[in-house]
Parts: structure tokens; sequence; C-alpha cells
């Protein structure tokens, strides 16, 4: 594609290239969705150019120890990297770290391929295109959201510059009673910090447990020192000499604060799809092949809706590490012209301090749900049915329950609901014992 070809396609106007590269299939987001769709491309033979861009001056790396064993102290630049720098070069893959892609354009009429410009004038010609651009946090718009010590936490700076503010801190408030949040107040609280969790909900973690796993988690969270205060909405920030220094709630309440942390959320990114007409609506829209609206362009990771992986049903929207791994080995498979069976089992966890939660598939549209165990002795599982249907698993420090409702969700086979009320009986022994699942 020529500078007028893209102009032609693009009215807005655009860098002047300052060099031009035949990206061949080219990645735009260096996350670990896009790295696992250039590994699956190398590993299925594909011997053309790939061409993996990121607008972090980071290399891959991991995202989920960032609020964990990251922000702990436990990891560093070096250990949360995916790949040495010596393994692109060896595999033929083109790393570009540190360039937003600014602009994109597809050929015109039917014919595959497009072209990017970089804010740093590169042109990367394509013939294959994936976006695999993630999210990025929910920003909290209030007088005073621009005072120092007020952090997010999404990206190993955001992780880098919170680790760095902990450290002079005492007083720490954290804004949003999710993993995320839930993750960063465990990790302040071990370091003997004074943390006040704020929500703005009825409940803890509401959008993905149920009540009796939100419960669980307020008391271990007090339990452990720290103060959860539910049903409390943010409405500004104070500060002192360009710091915050206190965090003023709804009813009037100021909280003193050294360092504020808020995770309210994620935004998926979809600038570019939507720059280039592709359907977007709470992500870029993908089917279960992470085929866009446009034939030769996929999407995978948490900037997709997608079908439900295991019923095919509806549409979602997955932030987990698993679901951009899977995504992105099949939108691989779609670029190379196999279309293969995308089912799979969804999977999470959030470590929070010594408390483990492991959760296997999707309890949306839940009716019913089953207490293994006893939440008190902070190891138990709770099962989630619908229509004797089982659905998911939330299981806390009980790791072999979670393995074993995992596998009958691959399997497409269900667990009797009254027999798994019974801790006594090993999970495991039902398994296969149901009645056979929707798939």
């Amino acid at each position: 594609m020529s500078r007028g070809e893209l102009n032609a396609v693009h009215a807005p106007a655009v860098l002047r290239p300052r060099s031009t590269v035949n990206a061949g299939t080219l990645i735009i987001g260096a996350s670990q969705a896009g790295l696992q769709l250039a590994v699956t491309l190398r590993g299925r033979g594909d011997t053309a150019p790939i061409t993996l861009v990121g607008d972090e001056p980071h290399a891959p790396y991991q995202r989920p120890p960032l609020s964990k064993e990251y922000l702990a102290g436990d990891a560093d630049h070096g250990s949360v990297a995916l790949r040495t720098p010596a393994w692109y070069a060896e595999t033929g893959i083109t790393l570009i770290s540190g360039e937003q892609v600014t602009d994109l354009a597809l050929s015109p009429g039917s014919h595959p391929g497009g072209a990017a410009i970089t804010a740093a004038g590169r042109q990367l010609t394509f013939d294959r295109l994936a976006l695999t651009v993630g999210a990025g946090a929910r920003r909290l718009d209030v007088p005073g959201a621009d005072l120092g010590g007020i952090c997010y936490l999404r990206d190993l700076d955001d992780a880098t510059r919170l680790r760095s503010q902990l450290a002079d801190a005492s007083r720490v408030v954290v804004v949003g009673g999710g993993f995320i949040g839930l993750e960063a107040a465990a990790a302040a609280r071990n370091q003997g910090k004074t943390v006040t969790v704020v929500e703005a909900a009825e409940r803890l973690m509401w959008r993905n447990v149920a009540p009796v796993v939100s419960e669980f988690y307020r008391q271990a969270h007090e339990r452990r020192g720290t103060h959860v205060q539910l049903s409390a909405t943010v409405t500004a920030f104070t500060g002192e000499g360009g710091r915050v220094r206190g965090v003023v709630l709804a009813d009037g309440t100021e909280l003193q604060a050294d360092v504020v942390v808020v995770g309210i959320g994620v935004v998926p990114r979809t600038e570019l799809a939507e720059r280039i007409g592709l359907e977007c609506d709470g992500g870029i829209v993908v089917d279960a092949h992470a085929r866009t609206s446009v034939p030769f362009v996929v999407a995978a990771g948490d900037c997709t809706a997608r079908p439900h992986p295991l019923t095919g049903e509806g549409r979602v929207r997955l932030e987990s590490v698993q679901n951009a791994q899977a995504q992105a080995a099949v939108a691989a498979a779609t670029l190379l012209g196999s279309i293969e069976d995308p089912r799979s089992v969804p999977w999470f966890w959030s470590n929070q301090g010594d408390l483990r939660l492991q959760i296997a598939g999707l309890s949306f549209g839940y009716d019913t749900v089953v207490v293994r165990g006893t939440p008190d002795s902070e190891r138990f599982s709770v099962l989630y049915y619908e229509d004797d249907r089982l659905l998911a698993v939330d299981a806390v420090n009980s790791p072999v329950d979670y393995m074993v409702v995992r596998k009958a969700l691959d399997r497409g086979t269900t667990i009797d609901a009254d027999k798994a009320a019974d801790a006594a009986i090993p999970l495991k022994s039902l398994l296969g014992a149901g009645t056979e699942a929707a798939a």
C-alpha cells in the first residue's frame, strides 16, 4: 500500500513515514496475547515475517505478578519477562517496543492487507493484522484526581511506581474492592501499612463471585487488619503540596492517605479497531474463531467481546491470562486458514496474601450455589449451577475441588449438587456421576 492509498482510505493526516517495513503479519499490542499469537504462528510452521509492536518500552511480560509478587518485592523486571531478548531474533519475530501506532488503514476494496504508522514515523505494511491491544485502567474523575500519590495498577511502569510510593507510606487507601484492589491491599498490609479498602457496591468482587464468597473475603481481610468500607463512593481527593492526603466519601467522611490505589476496572482499547471500521460493542467484536468483521483481521485478549467460550452463546469480555492465550492461539490458527474447535474452560486465580482463590468456568446466570466446607476454616469451595447444570467453581485454598470442577467442565459433564454439598464425599468421586452438561 502506498502513502497515497493510506490517505485515501483514512482521511486524517498521518506522519510522513521515516522508514517502511514489510511486517507480513502485524500484531499490534505486545501483550501476552500478542506474544502467544506470534509463538503459535511460528509453532504451526508459518515462515512469513511477523512484527509485534507495542507502545510500552518493555518486551512482553506477565501481568498477574504485578499486583502480587512484584508489588511485594518478590519479583523484578527480569523475572516477569516472557522471553529473553535473544529469543525474538532466533525465531525471526521483529519486536518493536515503545512505539504507539497512531494511524491504521486497510487496503482499498476487498484486497487483504494495509498499513500502520507509528508515532516515530515508521510505516508497517501488512498482509494480515491482529489486534491484541488489551485494556486500560478506568480512571476516577473526581476533584483532586491528578494529585501525586494516586496510583493505578495496570502495567509494569504502574507497578514500579506504586512499589516505590509504598516504601515511604504508612496509610494506604484502596479504591475498588475487586481482584486488583484486594491483591494490592494484601500486599500493602503485608508491608506493615495501615490499609482501608473503599468499595462503592454493597459487597466485594460483586461482579464475579456469589455473596457468600464476598462476605468471606470481607471478614478475612478485616481479620488480617484491613478496614473495609462498603457502599462508599469517593467524591474527591484532598492534598497538600500537590500530593494526596485524603479521600473524601459521599457521606462526608475523609480518610487520611499517603498513597491511594485506584482499581475500579478497565476499559477495552478499541480506538484502532474503530478507526478501520471494525464492529465494537463493549470491546472489539469477534466470533468464536477470533475473527473480526473484516476477514483478515483477528483480535484476542482483554480488548475483545466474544461468544461464551463453552456454550458459544451471547457475548462476554473476559479479563484473564488464560483467555488471552487460548484466544490468541485460536486467532493464529484462523490466520493460517485452520478453523478449529475453540471450546475451552475459562480459569482464573487471585492471590490475596495467603488466600488463594481459583475460579474455573463462568458463573453468569447461576440460580443455585453449593458451599463445600466451612468458610471460617478459610478452606472451602462454592459450586455454581443453573437448572442443575454445573457452571463454575470458586475454590478458596481448595485446589483439588478446583481441578475436579475444571475437569468436569472440560468434559461437558456436571456434578450432582446434593452430593457435592457433603464435604465428606470427595468431589473427585462424583466426577461424571451427574447428567451431561450442555456444551
